[in-house]
């Protein structure tokens, strides 16, 4: 495994592509401007982390809000960010990025200081429903900024994006548990505070950058502006958009359903639930790199697609195994599951992206972006749901029947996306890494 990661040096001189994870942070591609952004985004996702730890408990214990509430609110929230991404790359196709990205930061920061400021349910719903928005739209034109930035090297930058992202949100969760430890009024609205914060001083970092690239502009042969075709009217990109919602899984999966399953049907210990977040948090800060020189370009991008579904599908086969065992083999059992969804997420976090780049015309690339990135929204609001009312539900055949039915549409994806390539004329080849 450790050759198909990358891990193992060759005896070539290596070069800035094979650099370390150090070493490429602090000279990503895209120079510069990339350096500044991530950390605006490392700054952006410790607050996410104090959010993710924290917001449930004060929704409960400082606004008094009822478990069906509270369930209500996050899920309509949820169903207000699938709108984020769309609107993000459609703004984008007509504005500079970095304004935009500007713009959501501040909007989020203004959302969670009247959340401080609401107790009423409907003006809850109002507020963090906008934050949710904000939040895949910044998710948006943070990709469309690397796109542009780092050029043919985006998958790298992608890939440090990740670690830098699980680092923060690691830091930002470890600085909640100190403050849902304290379990005071003022302790939860601080780290609710910590959240705003976060997002004003990721908008002054990203003030920092210049623009990446403008906005190009389809022309005919007399050089004129050609009305575009636009994403919404591309029937095979949004079959691939399609198609990529279950190639997200992998997040209701880990987060869902690894704690319930542990919990409701086996006999592993409860105190391993948090365990399934570290090994997760640790193993994309450490490999998503090693992952992204392996899955790069057209092709390892493809091949990427169905190795998720491969390793999905295991997955799933040990949740299903893991009823039948006694406490240590179940909790072994589910810490391989864990590894294994992890890898499944490295793979899908690089090639996902990759994809719905080289799949998109250059000249549309915004607004095709934006219409991708609504696959993880979907996912993240309809995953839980799947998981709890129709798998988990059918018991161990259900997990079986996922698996199976995410390895099938992993094959229909890795052949529509390489129908679609060759269709535009991409080559094959793996493309060579820009020199700085």
């Amino acid at each position: 495994m450790s050759r198909y990661l990358g891990v193992r040096v060759g005896r070539a001189e290596r070069g800035p592509e094979r650099a370390g994870l150090v070493a490429q942070l602090r000279n990503p591609p895209g120079g510069r401007d990339a350096r500044i952004m991530l950390r605006a985004l490392a700054v952006d996702r410790t607050g996410t982390g104090l959010w993710a730890a924290s917001s449930v408990l004060y929704l409960t214990f400082v606004t008094h809000l009822s478990a069906q509430q509270i369930g209500v609110l996050l899920g309509t929230a949820g169903v207000a960010g699938i709108a984020g991404s769309p609107l993000a790359g459609r703004l984008a196709g007509r504005f500079p990025v970095r304004p935009l990205l500007i713009g959501c930061h501040l909007l989020r920061l203004v959302a969670l200081v009247l959340v401080l400021l609401c107790t009423r349910f409907d003006a809850l719903l109002v507020v963090v429903a906008v934050t949710y928005l904000g939040d895949r739209a910044a998710k948006t034109l943070e990709m469309l900024f690397a796109t542009r930035a780092a050029g043919e090297r985006r998958s790298a930058y992608q890939a440090l994006s990740r670690s830098a992202a699980n680092a923060g949100y690691g830091l930002g969760a470890g600085l909640a548990a100190i403050g849902l430890a304290v379990g005071t009024t003022d302790a939860y609205r601080a780290l609710i505070l910590g959240n705003a914060l976060s997002f004003l001083v990721a908008a002054v970092l990203v003030r920092r950058t210049e623009e990446a690239g403008g906005r190009a502009v389809a022309t005919g042969p007399a050089g004129r502006p050609v009305r575009a075709k636009g994403p919404w009217r591309d029937r095979g990109y949004l079959r691939f958009v399609l198609l990529d919602i279950p190639m997200n899984l992998d997040d209701s999966v880990l987060g869902v359903g690894l704690p319930l399953w542990l919990v409701g049907r086996t006999s592993a210990p409860h105190a391993l639930v948090p365990a399934f977040l570290v090994i997760n948090t640790v193993l994309v800060v450490l490999l998503q790199l090693a992952v992204s020189r392996r899955v790069d370009g057209p092709r390892g991008a493809v091949r990427a697609v169905a190795l998720y579904g491969v390793l999905l599908f295991v997955t799933c086969a040990l949740l299903a195994a893991s009823t039948g065992c006694g406490t240590w083999t179940a909790a072994a059992v589910l810490l391989a599951a864990a590894v294994l969804v992890t890898m499944a997420e490295l793979m899908r976090s690089v090639s996902s992206w990759e994809l719905a780049v080289l799949l998109a015309p250059p000249d549309e690339r915004a607004a095709y972006l934006g219409v991708a990135g609504m696959s993880q929204s979907i996912q993240k609001s309809a995953g839980p749901p799947l998981l709890t009312g129709v798998v988990m539900a059918a018991g161990p055949a259900g997990w079986l029947a996922l698996g199976a039915a995410v390895a099938v549409l992993a094959v229909a994806q890795r052949r529509g996306c390489a129908r679609r390539l060759e269709s535009m004329g991409v080559p094959e080849a793996e493309p060579q890494p820009a020199r700085q």
